[in-house]
């Protein structure tokens, strides 16, 4: 990790606890600079990735302001949970707190193109982001992809980093987001209540050929992760419709 990104890192928690409050202006990038004993360039750095992520920002004459909490997550491409925290200066965790083999529902079939009694292997891992649990995924691999996966360390950080080393390449993304209560296994490994409100993302990656690699069901803590979806019109003429 870099210098401006351990300096992201810090703000970030100084920010979640609260001690910058939304809203109001962080101090100046001199006097952040000299709190840190570092130069304002890694001081700027360090804001303006906080601003990719949505957690602050800047107005010409006013310096920079907190605005949330909350990391945004964007969909820009088929990028996974580690990569995107690593990309934000957030040191991603895990462990895998359920695995089991069995045969797929028909969705699970559907989706991931394989017969009716294939096998495939369903883990359930807890998601940190810089030590703290804020995730519950549920993957389902297809059996193409199982031996791979059950050869892991429990604690992985990222799985699909040791899939491209085998010469799986997730290219392919969708996402389906919606918000649910709680279940009594999700609150007991959340360490929260039971209905407690979670975001959920329900996501499938394919390689290059359209293969798919994976189903997942990831289900957030409220106020962990905002998600931001950005649309590029591809003309003129879409503008004007």
């Amino acid at each position: 990790m870099t210098r401006y990104q351990e300096l992201a890192a810090d703000l970030r928690r100084r920010i979640a606890r609260g001690e910058f409050a939304v809203g109001a202006p962080l101090p100046s990038e001199l006097r952040l600079a000299d709190e840190y004993r570092a130069s304002r360039g890694a001081i700027r750095n360090a804001l303006q990735l906080l601003e990719r992520g949505g957690m602050v920002e800047s107005a010409p004459g006013s310096g920079w302001t907190v605005a949330s909490a909350l990391q945004t997550m964007e969909f820009r491409r088929a990028r996974t949970f580690a990569e995107w925290a690593q990309a934000h200066g957030l040191e991603p965790g895990g462990r895998v707190v359920a695995a089991s083999g069995g045969v797929p529902s028909a969705a699970e079939a559907s989706a991931l193109r394989i017969g009716a009694h294939e096998p495939v292997l369903r883990v359930t891992r807890l998601r940190l982001l810089d030590g703290r649990p804020v995730m519950l995924e549920r993957t389902v691999y297809p059996p193409w992809v199982a031996p791979l996966i059950r050869a892991l360390p429990p604690d992985e950080p990222s799985v699909v980093r040791v899939m491209r080393k085998h010469g799986i390449h997730p290219v392919r993304a969708s996402h389906r987001i919606d918000a649910l209560a709680a279940s009594s296994e999700d609150a007991r490994l959340l360490g929260i209540r039971r209905s407690s409100p979670l975001l959920r993302v329900r996501r499938t990656f394919a390689d290059e050929h359209g293969r798919p690699i994976e189903l997942g069901d990831d289900r957030y803590l409220a106020g962990a992760v905002g998600f931001g979806i950005e649309v590029e019109p591809r003309s003129e003429r879409f503008l004007d419709s």
